[in-house]
């Protein structure tokens, strides 16, 4: 999890008050260093400022964002949160560049700098990100299928300010945190919840999943490079279960790519112990293990009570899983007032 944060402009020039708006990047990526504190980086040109904070998963050293290119004259920026599952595959389409990272970072900012917008539709993953063309003079932000990865933003007087969080978009000087009726709407006919493109907040709103937007001297324009269908269910009860045990362990084993040690939150439930077993199997064939936890309140066996939401306790499933997968490396870890 990464935190991506900035600001465009086509009628202000932030490099006459440069320090001004070096402080506010800074302090938009501040904010959201509780999303990766492993790198800190900034870009800010005359049109655009971007900033961003790491967690770092893939090249951990050659990695570092904003990550800038150069073609043909042209300059590009790209700050980025989320991971890309079918890199190979995209390297493949995109052989006549040079990597000189093992980063999904750099995939995505040749893809758009050789197909434009285009290329997001041959993404698979979670992803939020915003590119900078130098070339076109525009800033383009786009946002994965399913909306894993989040991505708020708001127009003022001309500018447009983004963020992974609301309150990033708050350190901005035009951005205050307001309400207005559509907030208490959201807040209290669907919350905990909220409509998908909303941001709450008076002004802020949230690219949709599927959705990429262009900002540039013309204004602020969003479209959708993919969006869920319903088709007709053809296939009979033996092809759906072999194709849906396909699609479930090829999207677990394709997310254990990583240049960091690789873990489950093991709930004992149905979706965590599948996931935690396609995991470790897959580990197992490369002679690893994988690290599980399992997070328990102090008291809980005492004072649970079963209800709608939850009608067992956790605890005595996980104890399930690892009787049948020894080969777990698992904790256990106890919350409460002492220990959180």
């Amino acid at each position: 999890m990464c935190g991506i944060a900035g600001f465009s402009s086509f009628e202000k020039d932030y490099l006459i008050q440069r320090k001004r708006w070096d402080d506010i990047l800074g302090e938009m990526r501040h904010i959201l260093r509780h999303r990766g504190g492993d790198q800190e980086g900034q870009f800010l040109e005359k049109h655009i400022g971007l900033s961003h904070s790491r967690l770092s998963i893939r090249d951990v050293v050659g990695g570092a964002q904003p990550m800038i290119r150069r073609q043909n004259g042209k300059e590009y920026a790209i700050v980025y949160n989320g991971e890309l599952y079918n890199v190979d595959e995209l390297k493949r389409i995109l052989s006549n560049h040079d990597f000189s990272t093992t980063t999904d970072t750099e995939v995505l900012l040749y893809g758009y700098m050789e197909y434009g917008p285009d290329f997001f539709s041959q993404l698979n993953g979670i992803y939020a990100a915003a590119i900078w063309d130098g070339g076109l003079e525009q800033l383009v932000l786009v946002r994965d299928r399913a909306g894993v990865k989040p991505l708020f933003y708001t127009l003022r007087n001309g500018e447009l300010i983004f963020g992974s969080e609301p309150k990033a978009l708050f350190q901005h000087p035009e951005v205050c945190p307001e309400i207005d009726r559509e907030s208490l709407r959201e807040i209290f006919g669907i919350g905990p919840a909220r409509t998908s493109g909303h941001g709450v907040f008076k002004g802020v709103k949230e690219l949709e999943p599927g959705q990429f937007a262009v900002f540039d001297r013309e204004g602020f324009r969003a479209a959708y490079y993919w969006r869920l269908q319903a088709r007709e269910h053809e296939d009979d009860y033996k092809d759906t279960v072999a194709r849906t045990a396909f699609l479930v362990r090829d999207a677990v084993e394709r997310q254990m790519v990583s240049d960091v040690p690789v873990c489950s939150f093991l709930s004992g439930g149905v979706d965590s112990s599948i996931v935690t077993a396609l995991a470790a199997n897959f580990l197992g064939r490369q002679g690893g293990r994988l690290n599980t936890f399992s997070f328990d309140f102090t008291g809980n066996a005492q004072y649970f009570q079963s209800n709608v939401f939850q009608p067992e306790q956790d605890r005595a499933y996980v104890e399930i899983m690892l009787s049948v997968h020894p080969e777990l490396n698992h904790t256990f870890l106890e919350c409460g007032e002492e220990r959180l």
